[in-house]
């Protein structure tokens, strides 16, 4: 609520994003007092998901009101009618909840809008809402909420998206102040005593994530919470992991459209040893097999498979080793096609005993430490930029790099997904199968027939 020279708003935009029961309500409460009493705005608009929400303001507001005789006798009337529900001043200021809706708000000019439950807010009551304080000198929108649930957090998702735009550049927002309490927990390529990312199950993120702790919080009965909940939902209702969805035009954010397609070639052939790698979804709803081999001193990648499930991997890889004869397969060990590896490994091993005559053969499935991921990607990156990589562009690989996204490792980075609708495994499984072709492994000493298109 700081303002500039002239008394305006330095932050137009406000966002307060953290679990639930640190003191969100008291913020609000807090801000509609002032607004109304201090502050000398004409119209407060108090938006929630919910009826019920909004009449749960209502009623702690009015009662902290109604506790203050200074403020009472300020009150022209406590509306309550359905549909005018609010506070009256008698020098005709007003303070009106809304449950949001397509049409909600529409009619109104408020100089604060106060969006409660942000994390539930879409488009249309966007469109609704923030309107209302176009035409009034100076207006404020203020949104708080918990972390992020998908698809319904659009709007908390692009505040997010801001300030994390302005935190990498280094560049002020020129219109938002946006706070956050969160951890960033580890994921499945931390190596032990990782200190870059926080333990789901420590105290220290307990607190970090929740300024009410030793206030309104305890400590023993927020972590005894995880046991109820599960790993999953423990982070994010107490510790702020959420999951924002991305506007369809920030699709493509780290290999562009253009340069991508253009890297098709319908005509690609080559010769010389093959990889292939396998990966799956997290959920692991589906599952991809691609391959990389050599392409006029680059590297041609196509997506072999992308199917539901997984239960049919290990059939069709027997298929294709039986047929290609790859240098390598690879499989990322701590992905969720990792599971694989064992079954895997027994089956391709018994293709090549057949194929040999040798029944001390073995396939040993190529497994990339977290480094060697982060290098798997930077090539394939480069590769594109460096337009020394071909495709046959096929949809699957097309989509998910339009949702693909940069996760840090360490220095570096890898793939990640925009969202749980989006399916990056066609993409991780192509790169990793261009970072096979370089794997020091042993060497086939068959020689392999030209190949091109994969049916």
């Amino acid at each position: 609520m700081s303002e500039n020279s002239v008394g305006d708003w330095i932050a137009p935009d406000v966002a307060v994003n953290l679990p639930r029961q640190n003191g969100k309500g008291a913020i609000i409460e807090a801000r509609v007092l002032w607004g109304l009493f201090l502050g000398g705005e004409q119209e407060i608009l108090l938006s929630a998901h919910e009826f019920k929400t909004a009449m749960n303001a209502q009623k702690r507001i009015e009662s902290l009101v109604r506790g203050c005789p200074d403020l009472h006798k300020r009150v022209k009337a406590y509306h309550k009618t359905v549909g005018r529900e609010g506070i009256e001043l008698h020098d005709g200021r007003h303070l009106r909840y809304i449950a949001r809706s397509r049409g909600s708000g529409r009619g109104f000019t408020a100089s604060c809008v106060i969006f409660d439950e942000c994390m539930i807010l879409g488009d249309d009551a966007m469109a609704a809402l923030a309107p209302t304080t176009d035409a009034v000198e100076n207006a404020q929108l203020w949104y708080l909420g918990s972390a992020g649930l998908g698809e319904p957090s659009v709007q908390l998702g692009r505040l997010r998206r801001r300030a994390l735009a302005a935190a990498e550049t280094g560049v002020p927002d020129p219109t938002l102040a946006y706070f956050e309490w969160s951890i960033d927990p580890h994921v499945d390529e931390c190596v032990q005593g990782c200190d870059k990312h926080d333990d789901v199950a420590s105290v220290e993120s307990l607190l970090r994530a929740n300024p009410a702790v030793g206030y309104r919080l305890q400590v023993e009965k927020s972590l005894n919470r995880r046991l109820t909940l599960g790993d999953t939902l423990y982070a994010r209702e107490r510790l702020g992991v959420g999951e924002y969805p991305s506007d369809s035009a920030e699709t493509w954010q780290v290999i562009g459209e253009d340069a991508w397609r253009a890297l098709a070639d319908r005509d690609s052939t080559t010769e010389g040893p093959i990889a292939f790698a396998v990966d799956a979804t997290p959920e692991r709803s589906h599952a991809a097999i691609a391959v990389a081999g050599p392409w006029r001193g680059g590297t041609h990648v196509e997506v072999i498979e992308h199917r539901p499930g997984m239960g049919w991997v290990v059939e069709r890889a027997k298929e294709l080793h039986r047929k290609w004869r790859p240098r390598c397969w690879v499989v990322d060990g701590g992905g969720p096609a990792g599971s694989l590896i064992p079954d895997l490994q027994d089956a391709l091993s018994a293709v090549e005993q057949e194929l040999t005559g040798n029944p001390e053969a073995r396939v040993e499935v190529v497994q990339p430490k977290t480094r060697e991921i982060a290098q798997a990607t930077g090539q394939f990156y480069d590769a594109v930029a460096d337009q020394s990589l071909s495709h046959l562009d096929p949809p699957s690989l097309a989509v998910a790099l339009a949702g693909a996204q940069k996760r840090p490792l360490g220095e570096a980075w890898a793939w990640a997904r925009r969202g749980v609708s989006v399916d990056i495994s066609p993409l991780v499984a192509a790169t990793l199968a261009k970072w096979g072709l370089g794997a020091e492994i042993e060497e086939p000493e068959e020689e392999v027939e030209p190949w091109g298109e994969f049916v």
